[in-house]
């Protein structure tokens, strides 16, 4: 019979196979057969501890030793998380004595482990190890000790018992820190686990912060192991325990106590990836780290600062500077409070005011961490207007650049930049982090800052709960846009920042104020801010928490606070310190009026921003433009109302606000009025392309969970009549409310199954609320949650349920549709599980299943059509063909040539035969840009002997002009003049005929720049 006894010898066998000594509680306790502690209150063993110094720091005098020994049994902290502090510093950076010696005193530190050696230290794990500490009496399942501290904590949960959960574990160790809070002075890791999860956490993480660690080494996640024998050999290898203990650990002040963090896995293993990157690059020619892409929420900026703390101290990198860019003021102020946080493991960052003064900071000889923005590299011109060399700041070669947010849209900022970085610091080392992944047609991030090293995507992020799932409805408010839809939907449509809004060219400028005036009418506001209103009020009556909303315009943002505010009057307030609702902006002494009251200084910007972040505060929604759509952390935040067109990474990093986690926040919700469904499933495919998973849930899929959770809780009640018990007597109510408790109550099973069955109600409801479909049923819900409260109250459950949050992630599709009023489009599609690539034989079934033959041919054709569109970009040749045979076909269809059955037909064909097309290259074994190639050669297919000579010539001609391309190779004239003379000395050295060189010469290059131009 498998229990919590049997997981527990099976952890100490796993901890003895990593080389612990393993023994039972009792028999080291007082009167046990092998005693090591003269008290059940003593958690350090101690002679442990003094057999391990003195073999540490074997010159040390013994007198050193025993004060050292004594700092540590007497820490003099007020509180456990201070305690623990304390002792982390000490574990990090020795203890420091004083000895005498030849008469005179003098400073010593006394190394409590031996980092470098793992096996000069003593590793022992101990079952059933009992603390008594006043009246308190507890035995923890398994205490870990390293030279006789307790650095970790394991509480076990029956693995076949359902009342015994990871949540009972956890709240026990809660209990054990508030009654025994001595062992937990030392404490570094917990680990929670029930045989089939495991995770772990330290003294300060909630709940939600505790986490899996999925890895043992750099490989992938060994799936077929059990989750704790991965966690155990995972944290627990004695080399890898040591060094996240010391480097992977950081205390953060956050104004009330210290809250302690530690990495999680994908954080570790990135940072000892890159870091065996960074060796090998400082000391070679190429300069190109790589690139780190880990999903937003997932603590990138945490990464980051374990990463340069490694760095900082690498005997082999020479105590670099680290120079940190990003390319907006606010995001550089953000990071670095982030950096000036960590105390406890770096330096005091700096930030570069100007660059006179990023060169007077990079003088030094070595060390320090310099804040600054890539604007500040723009080169000056001449008197004739030409870009000017920029001036040398360092040709130090331990300097180490890390790009934030490096990817291709911040790239219009780095293809002139990066050319100037290098000019004034040629010989510096370059890493980008970015929170969405590289588009698969950008080589310049690759050119800039080598490859991607380490992934950690959105469907990892969510499996771990290091994020929560975003869902997205669509609530589209019509914009009267017939001439200028295309105009405004415009790929090439750049967003205009605030501080643009003054300067943009005239053209341009204008085109956004036709624009903004279009979707800030009134008559469109208004019923956008009543939909807010209504919206937000039912979203909070399920789940607490905050919103943000997203406007186009800063004129935008005070209308639309007018609006809210005539609504509810009593959300509005003058004073920073109370009202419900802000607006969050810059401006100046000539705005508006209007605007004068909602711009603030970057103080009272900061004040808002505390407020909002704290859960609670009575601060609810904030509207912005710009501001707090990137790098702005706030866990309580869960709903974005968007009213403004954004694309691609704007896009991406807008909507992750909502996806951090908080308490038991199911997820988070986008709910968009102007339509961004089209731009966010471009976005997506980024992502899908990749297998990096799915960014937005279609709401209509939490509906259909809450219907189904709604069916199995309403069956508990089939034999009574509640519909309108919101309108009948108080007496008539408690009668029927007893009469409900009855029925749930028949049996233990039955309760258990109802409490469980509302549990997941309740999280459904609070993912699906406030959609209209489901606060039609929410009167339902309430009689429910009464009959769930009186059952807990009288016959309370032995152990509080446990809300399982599974992230249920699909695909998302959209439809242009625009009607009058607010709707919700998805809708209107009968299709539950679309798949974006449309290369899906099951997508394509579900697809005539559609009764609505218009909708169906829409969807097919949009689908086909963008696929075409991003295939063509790689390879051109292969793919026109479709666009014209997709033409040909809506062609026919709109001038009735053909029915909507034969139409639908034709389209499902195009679609499988570019399924087939695609799978060509791997039947000849050739790569996608090898194939790219293969089709342009094989214009010139008669002068060939046959395919193998073919494919020969196509990897000879790949090698070629890889060899021939620099970055930005297609925006000079000379450079493509050198690269097209290599293709044709291929081509004549090959044998292909004179008179057709010319035109297969012109069909490479295309395919050459498609594949790997810039720009």
């Amino acid at each position: 019979m498998i229990d919590e006894q049997t997981l527990e010898k099976a952890t100490m066998d796993w901890l003895k196979d990593l080389g612990y000594e393993v023994a039972f509680g009792p028999d080291i306790s007082p009167g046990g057969e092998r005693q090591e502690r003269d008290n059940h209150s003593d958690v350090i063993l101690l002679e442990r501890l003094r057999y391990s110094l003195e073999r540490i720091n074997r010159k040390v005098p013994d007198e050193a030793i025993e004060e050292a020994i004594h700092r540590i049994l007497n820490i003099s902290s007020p509180n456990i998380e201070n305690a623990n502090r304390e002792f982390h510093l000490m574990l990090r950076n020795g203890v420091r004595v004083e000895i005498e010696k030849d008469g005179e005193r003098r400073g010593e530190i006394i190394w409590l482990f031996d980092f470098d050696n793992p096996s000069n230290n003593d590793w022992l794990a101990v079952n059933q190890f009992r603390v008594i500490e006043g009246e308190h009496n507890r035995v923890p399942d398994i205490v870990v000790f390293v030279n006789g501290i307790p650095l970790a904590v394991i509480e076990l949960k029956n693995p076949l018992d359902v009342n015994a959960t990871l949540v009972k574990a956890y709240n026990q160790l809660q209990t054990y820190k508030r009654e025994i809070p001595t062992l937990f002075y030392y404490n570094e890791v917990l680990v929670l686990s029930d045989g089939s999860e495991a995770k772990h956490g330290t003294i300060t993480s909630p709940w939600e912060r505790f986490a899996p660690w999925r890895t043992i080494d750099l490989s992938d996640p060994p799936y077929h192991m059990n989750e704790l024998e991965v966690l155990l050999r995972g944290i627990f290898d004695k080399s890898r325990f040591l060094e996240l203990v010391r480097d992977f650990i950081l205390f953060v002040n956050t104004g009330k106590c210290w809250q302690k963090l530690m990495a999680m896995y994908h954080q570790y293993h990135a940072v000892k990836a890159v870091l065996d990157s960074s060796v090998k690059v400082v000391k070679s020619d190429d300069k190109r780290i790589g690139v780190i892409w880990h999903t937003q929420g997932s603590g990138k900026s945490l990464t980051m600062i374990f990463y340069v703390s490694k760095l900082l101290v690498h005997p082999e990198l020479g105590n670099p500077t680290i120079v940190v860019l990003t390319d907006r003021n606010d995001l550089d102020n953000q990071l670095y409070e982030r950096f000036s946080e960590a105390k406890d493991l770096l330096p005091e960052p700096v930030q570069a005011e100007s660059v006179e003064d990023l060169k007077e900071k990079l003088r030094v000889p070595a060390g320090g961490i310099i804040f600054s923005t890539v604007q500040k590299f723009k080169p000056e011109k001449d008197e004739v207007g030409r870009i000017m060399k920029f001036p040398l700041l360092s040709n130090r070669e331990n300097i180490i650049v890390i790009a934030d947010e490096a990817h291709r849209s911040h790239y219009n900022f780095l293809t002139g930049y990066a050319r100037h970085i290098r000019d004034a610091l040629p010989n510096a080392a370059f890493i980008g982090f970015t929170g969405t992944p590289i588009e698969l047609g950008d080589k310049s991030t690759a050119q800039v800052f080598g490859d991607t090293i380490s992934v950690y995507d959105i469907q990892s992020s969510i499996m771990d709960k290091a994020t929560v799932p975003i869902y997205y409805e669509s609530r589209l408010v019509k914009l009267d846009l017939p001439d200028y839809s295309k105009e405004f939907l415009d790929e090439k449509f750049e967003e205009i920042t605030e501080l643009e809004e003054f300067e943009f060219k005239e053209k341009l400028k204008k085109r956004w104020s036709r624009l903004e005036k279009l979707v800030g009418t009134e008559k469109r506001l208004k019923t956008i801010a009543r939909d807010i209103v209504e919206h937000f009020e039912r979203r909070v009556s399920a789940i607490e928490g905050k919103a943000m909303i997203v406007c186009m315009s800063r004129r935008i943002c005070v209308e639309m606070y007018r609006l809210i505010t005539e609504l509810r009057p009593e959300w509005h307030s003058e004073d920073d310190n109370s009202g419900v609702i802000k607006v969050i902006m810059t401006g100046s002494a000539s705005d508006p009026p209007e605007f004068q009251s909602h711009i603030r200084n970057k103080t009272r910007r900061e004040h808002i921003k505390k407020r909002f972040v704290n859960p609670d505060d009575p601060l609810k929604i904030v509207i912005v433009r710009d501001m707090w759509l990137t790098g702005f952390d706030n866990p309580c935040l869960h709903t974005m109302y968007i009213d403004k067109h954004m694309k691609g990474h704007t896009l991406m990093q807008a909507i992750a606000r909502v996806n951090r986690v908080f308490r038991d926040k199911p997820s988070g919700l986008i709910v968009d009025y102007i339509g961004i469904a089209e731009p966010l499933k471009r976005a997506v495919m980024i992502y899908t392309q990749r297998g990096y998973g799915d960014v937005a849930v279609p709401i209509d899929e939490a509906l259909d969970v809450l219907k189904e959770k709604y069916e199995v809780v309403k069956s508990f009640f089939h034999e009574i009549d509640y519909s309108n018990w919101r309108n009948i007597d108080p007496s008539s109510q408690i009668q029927l409310l007893q009469f409900a408790h009855d029925l749930v109550v028949e049996n233990d099973e039955r309760k258990k199954d109802f409490l469980k069955a509302m549990v997941e109600l309740n999280k459904a409801f609070a993912i699906a609320a406030p959609h209209e479909e489901a606060m039609k049923i929410a009167d339902d819900i309430a009689f429910f949650q009464m009959v769930r409260k009186r059952v807990i109250k009288v016959s309370p459950p032995s152990t509080k349920p446990v809300e399982v949050y599974e992230a249920a992630i699909r695909q998302l599709i959209s439809e242009a549709v625009v009607v009058k009023d607010v709707v919700d489009i998805l809708s209107e599609s009968e299709i539950k599980h679309p798949d974006i690539s449309i290369l899906s034989d099951e997508f394509l079934d579900e697809i005539m299943r559609i009764k609505f033959p218009n909708l169906r041919i829409e969807i097919l054709r949009r689908l086909i059509e963008g696929e075409i569109r991003v295939r063509m970009r790689k390879n051109a040749i292969r793919y026109r063909p479709f666009k014209e045979m997709l033409e040909k076909t809506i062609k026919s269809y709109h001038n009735r040539l053909i029915s909507s059955t034969e139409v639908v037909l034709r389209l499902i064909e195009i679609a499988k035969e570019i399924n087939r097309s695609a799978k060509e290259g791997e039947l000849l074994g050739l790569n996608d840009e090898e194939l790219a190639f293969y089709d342009a050669l094989s214009q010139g297919r008669d002068t060939l002997i046959g395919d193998d000579e073919l494919k020969e010539i196509v990897r000879e001609l790949v090698e070629t002009i890889k060899g021939n391309i620099t970055i930005d190779w297609n925006n000079h004239e000379m450079t493509k003049a050198r690269v097209r003379a290599s293709v044709r000395r291929l081509l004549r050295k090959r044998g292909f005929e004179p008179s057709k060189q010319d035109w297969l010469v012109n069909s490479i290059m295309q395919q050459a720049e498609a594949l790997y131009g810039y720009g």
